[in-house]
Parts: structure tokens; sequence; C-alpha cells
């Protein structure tokens, strides 16, 4: 039932991102017209495309550079998604050990490396997007999860993590919630960022060091071109969308023009791919978040949370959350919502069902913040595969890269991303490209209907488990059996 103050704490609640509602948005680059050429062309502003681009300078300063974003760089999930910036290449330390048992202990290695490289990156090119390794503290909030988290401590500490288990005090301690029963903190994994914050500083970097990017240019066909590939691309107008600026609009169109560029890097992330082969392993699922206004001093001392420690729960429809360094609480995930048909849309981004499911459950967690009032309320896609961490591969005779299916996670694995796609087109045998994580593919999903009626069947599968102690159903343990899933 909804809590009489839910729709209260709504109703002024901006149906925009928190992030990119800043002053400190910078101002977009002009779209791309006429012809031109690149050694290196980068389709897509996220952290993927952004990580790519700055590391493909880095190694060859003389190497000529060109990025292009349908909208503006870390408009769509880089600038929505919780800041929280893991270590983990594999959607976590269970999930790696599942499908990836002979090398996870170096994909462990290589993802703190990888955190720890983003920390210097941060720090070289002065980004103030709020670094902070501040750990990531795991809640249960229903008893049978007390067993799940002990399970979890044993895994992690085998692979050499830094974790501690809580009791009920201890967790209440740390962050005061009457529904915590138990806790794990993992000390030195998981930093908390700004994201849009780091995705303009990544973009800086890279015009500071001769990048060429263009925004509001839509990339709308790839075709060979001898030894290079060609391009087609649509500039669009950045005024079209005045409350939303990041944008783009085919319907308000600029002029056309096109790249030939020896080598493409496509991050795209969950949009309509350019390369059909990838509509089979990708679905783009829609998650929501809700940003609180500032805490008070007194809201602020009366649930603790004084280390800033990202937070989950560990229900299958968990919620992930943390505090600002403006003293807000971003409060998301639960659902996870498909549209039939991998639909993506501007207006599925914003679910008055889901938003007060979440307020629900923010009052439930902290009803000491009775009189919190939700500042921001928004959604964005993310691009899920059936094995729930990313995916690689190469087209048009190795001089194209790509990968996708971060789920989630992408605001650290992107940068490992980068390094794995940059290894491809070079075309010669590493350590990355001959890693199992980069040499398999997911098992695809289904065409339509049967897509939506199993990832439908499979969310309300999840939903009784949580009701149910955690038991598993039998269409779960089938997915189990067969390395499929849907996670939220």
């Amino acid at each position: 039932m909804t809590l009489p103050h839910t729709g209260r704490a709504l109703a002024d609640a901006a149906p925009v991102p928190y992030w990119l509602d800043r002053p400190a948005r910078p101002d977009p680059l002009p779209p791309l017209s006429g012809r031109h050429s690149a050694d290196l062309l980068v389709i897509g502003g996220g952290y993927g495309g952004l990580w790519a681009a700055l590391l493909a300078k880095q190694a060859d300063p003389d190497r000529d550079v060109l990025l292009v974003d349908a909208g503006t760089c870390g408009w769509a999930a880089s600038g929505r998604n919780g800041g929280f910036c893991a270590a983990s290449l594999t959607h976590g330390l269970a999930n790696g050990v599942d499908r990836f048992p002979d090398e996870v202990g170096e994909l462990e290695r290589l993802g703190r490396d990888n955190l720890d490289a983003i920390a210097a990156t941060v720090a070289k090119f002065d980004i103030d997007c709020d670094f902070e390794r501040t750990g990531e503290l795991a809640v249960a909030v229903e008893p049978y999860q007390l067993d799940g988290l002990a399970a979890d401590a044993d895994l992690a500490r085998r692979y050499g993590h830094r974790v501690r288990l809580l009791d009920r005090d201890e967790v209440r301690a740390e962050v005061h919630s009457p529904t915590y029963l138990g806790g794990m903190f993992d000390a030195d994994r998981v930093a908390l960022v700004d994201p849009a914050k780091l995705a303009w500083g990544l973009r800086r970097a890279c015009l500071d060091l001769g990048v060429r990017v263009h925004e509001h240019t839509r990339v709308t066909g790839l075709r060979a071109d001898n030894a290079a590939l060609h391009a087609s691309t649509l500039g669009t107008d950045p005024a079209a969308h005045p409350t939303d600026p990041g944008r783009s609009d085919t319907r308000a169109a600029g002029q056309p023009g096109s790249i030939r560029a020896r080598r493409v890097v496509l991050a795209t992330n969950a949009f309509p791919p350019l390369l059909r082969r990838l509509r089979a392993y990708l679905v783009p699922v829609y998650d929501h978040v809700l940003m609180t206004e500032p805490l008070t001093p007194a809201q602020r001392d009366a649930i603790g949370w004084r280390n800033r420690q990202g937070l989950a729960d560990t229900a299958n429809q968990f919620h992930y959350y943390r505090i600002t360094t403006d003293g807000r609480i971003l409060f998301g995930g639960y659902d996870a919502v498909y549209h039939y048909g991998n639909r993506v849309a501007p207006e599925l981004e914003q679910r008055p069902a889901t938003f007060t499911t979440l307020a629900r459950h923010f009052f439930t967690t902290f009803p000491q913040l009775a009189d919190v009032r939700f500042s921001h309320r928004w959604g964005g896609v993310i691009d899920t595969c059936t094995r729930f961490c990313p995916f690689f591969g190469t087209a048009y005779g190795g001089r194209l890269a790509y990968a996708a299916g971060y789920t989630g996670l992408g605001v650290g694995a992107t940068r490992f991303g980068a390094r794995v796609l940059l290894d491809l087109l070079d075309g010669g045998n590493t350590p990355l490209t001959g890693l199992d994580l980069v040499r398999r593919k997911p098992l695809p999903f289904p065409p339509e209907p049967v897509r939506a009626v199993g990832i439908n069947l499979t969310r309300w599968s999840l939903a009784r488990a949580d009701a149910r102690e955690g038991r598993r159903d039998l269409w779960l343990r089938t997915l189990d059996r067969f390395g499929l899933g849907f996670d939220s």
C-alpha cells in the first residue's frame, strides 16, 4: 500500500537525471558535417567510447582519433547511473566463478588493476568527479539472506578480498535502518564517483590530447570502403530538446556527413546497434532512480552513514543507494523493465508506478526520513546480456571492434573493455584477447515474442523467490542450468 506521504515526496521531483541537471554541464560541441577521415573512429561518447579514444591517443599521440555521439558525451547511461565504480569485470565474483572458473583469478587481478588505473587517470588529468574509494556495504533485509552473505564472504576471502561480516548491531551502527539484519563490507573494490562529471572529465582529457569530438552526430550507416570503413552521419539540432540538451533527434536534422576511418570502435551501449548480429545478444532494460533533496544535519544524524559507503541489499530485485557529496541520497534499482521488441524511447524513462514503489521502499528503509522530498526522478537503459558481463568481437575483417553487455557495471569495466577493443583492432594475440571472457560470446536471447515472455516470466519468478525466502522455482533453476538469466 502506498504510504500517505509518498505522493507528496515525489510531487516536485524534476523528470531529468540529477547528475546532468547542473551548471557544470559543458556546452555541446558542434555536429560533424562534410567529409572527414581518421585513423580511428569511435562511435559513442559514453564511458566505453571515451576510454577508447583516450587510451588510443595516449598510446600513440600521432594517431588521428575522431569521436562522435548522437547526443552529448555522457548523456545516456554514463550520466544516469548510481556512480558505483567497481573492480569486478564479471558482474560480481560469484558470476565470474560460475562462468569463467579457469581464469577468474586473473580476471580479479585485472579488475583491481583497472580500478587503480581509473584512480590514476582521474588524478593525472585532474578530473573533478568526487572519486572516493569508500567500499560497499551489502545488507541482508530478510533472515534467509544472512546465509548468502556468509557464503559470499567465504568466496571473497578465497580470492583475497578484504571483507568483513557485520551482525545486526554492527551494520546498524554504520547505517541505521530498522530493516538491516546483517551486512558484509568490502573495503577496497568499489569507489563512488559523480558519473556525469567523470564523463565530462574524460571528454576534456580527450580534447586536451587532440581527439576530435563531434556531438549531436548520429551514425546512420557503415560500409566497407576498400581497406577502411565508411560511416554516414547526420548532424542533429542541439536545441531540439531544451529540457534535455544531451538528447538527439533525427527529426531535427542538420547537415549530412561522412567519415572514412581505418579502424572503428563501436560503443553504443543498449541503443539499436549498427551491427545486426548484436541484436540477438542484447536487450535494453530500463532502470529507474530517485534523488532526494540534501539532508539536514539532523536527518544525517538520524541515519548515521558517516563513512559514505555504497549500499545495496541482497535480494534478487535489489536496491542500490549512496550519499552524494552535497548530502543527497540516490536510491535506485528494484524494477528491471523490458519493453517488447527491444524498444528504446525517451518516454520510457519516466514510469510513475516504479517511482512510487521506489519511494515506498525508501521510506521503509529509512522511516526516520519521512519528511524528505525527492528532487529528481529519472530512468535509463542498460545493455543486458545473458551472462551479465561484457562480451567482445570484431567485424569487417577486424577493422571494427565492439563491446557490449556490461549490465549495469560499466562505470569501471568500460575502461578494461576499451583496452580489449584496441588490442583487437591491432590484430595481435595479447594477454587480454586470449581470455575466455573476450573469446566467448554469451548465449543469445530468443526472438520475439518468446524473448518478452521469457524475460517477464523471469522477472515474476525472481520476485516470487524474494517472497519465498530465496527459493528458486523450476523456471529459474532451468535458466541456471543453461547459464541464462535476468538480473535486476
